[in-house]
């Protein structure tokens, strides 16, 4: 098997450098070599590697930011997606997809299926959709994961925001009324490559979107409560659960985007831990020294 990865530096494409290993011949890259905004650098790379699966962890992630960055949110999020589908299908490849949890409105008062209505609250939100609107649009082989929350002990993520501010500051404000599951980066390419094992026999088979999410829930206070409580910083700062009016940012979020793991479950007959257990081996895999560094 030739394996096609795309953003590879990214929390989910450095882990996947470690799981797609074990699978077949991995052919790694980033943006310098396969540059959506140049679409047929893209191109030329899927000819002259020639893949049976295509794996897409590159993605505009500033979720702010993209408010005012549309185009290029849209290059990345939904047109490469959609040139990826185009290239997968005339070579008959897999193409793999991470997609987001805020494709959901955030209504909800239980888990998201896959088939609940979609309504992003913004303009991140919309260019993923988009992007697995191409995907699906095509007749491209395709797995499209919508995740939620990733962090991990790398890169720019929520888990060492917390810890870097905790050092810098007494207190902490955190909004208390956001409610998903944060997701480890390492976990989420662990059930990929076992997914890719089994649907790469009869793609047609288990082609589809599926949620793919730490299991259970919290808030993000209740994220950095127990961020705070496994790493036993000294001093701990102290904790004020604030509302999402009081924390205004440019783009909305959804105020609930608990995703169901069910079909994920059922059909590939894996079930992603509990968001605690994730955040524990975290933990216990960083040394305090690369703790004590997060920024």
């Amino acid at each position: 098997m030739k394996i096609l990865l795309l953003g590879k530096n990214g929390q989910v494409g450095f882990e996947l450098q470690r799981t797609l290993a074990l699978l077949g011949e991995l052919m790694p890259f980033d943006q310098d070599v396969a540059d959506f905004l140049n679409p047929q650098t893209v191109r030329d790379l899927i000819v002259r590697t020639s893949p049976n699966v295509i794996v897409n962890a590159a993605a505009y992630t500033a979720v702010d930011k993209a408010e005012t960055d549309k185009s290029l949110c849209q290059a990345i999020n939904a047109a490469g997606p959609g040139l990826l589908a185009e290239e997968a299908h005339a070579r008959n490849a897999l193409l793999v997809h991470y997609s987001t949890d805020y494709v959901y409105p955030g209504t909800n008062t239980e888990p998201y299926k896959e088939e609940a209505q979609v309504g992003p609250l913004s303009e991140y939100g919309r260019s993923k959709l988009e992007g697995d609107r191409l995907i699906q649009q095509s007749s491209a082989k395709h797995l499209i994961f919508r995740t939620s929350w990733v962090y991990g002990g790398r890169g720019q993520n929520f888990l060492l925001t917390m810890l870097r501010l905790a050092k810098e500051r007494p207190e902490l404000r955190i909004v208390s009324d956001q409610i998903g599951a944060p997701t480890w980066s390492r976990m989420i390419a662990e059930a990929t490559a076992l997914a890719i094992a089994r649907a790469v026999e009869s793609p047609a088979e288990y082609s589809g979107v599926y949620h793919l999410t730490a299991g259970g829930q919290t808030s993000w206070f209740g994220f950095t409560e127990a961020i705070l409580d496994l790493f036993r910083l000294v001093p701990r700062p102290k904790l004020i659960p604030i509302t999402t009016d009081q924390y205004p940012t440019p783009a909305k979020r959804p105020r609930y985007s608990v995703l169901s793991n069910d079909k994920f479950a059922r059909t590939f007959g894996l079930r992603m831990p509990d968001w605690r257990v994730q955040l524990s081996l975290v933990a216990a895999e960083m040394t305090p020294q690369a703790a004590a560094s997060a920024t």
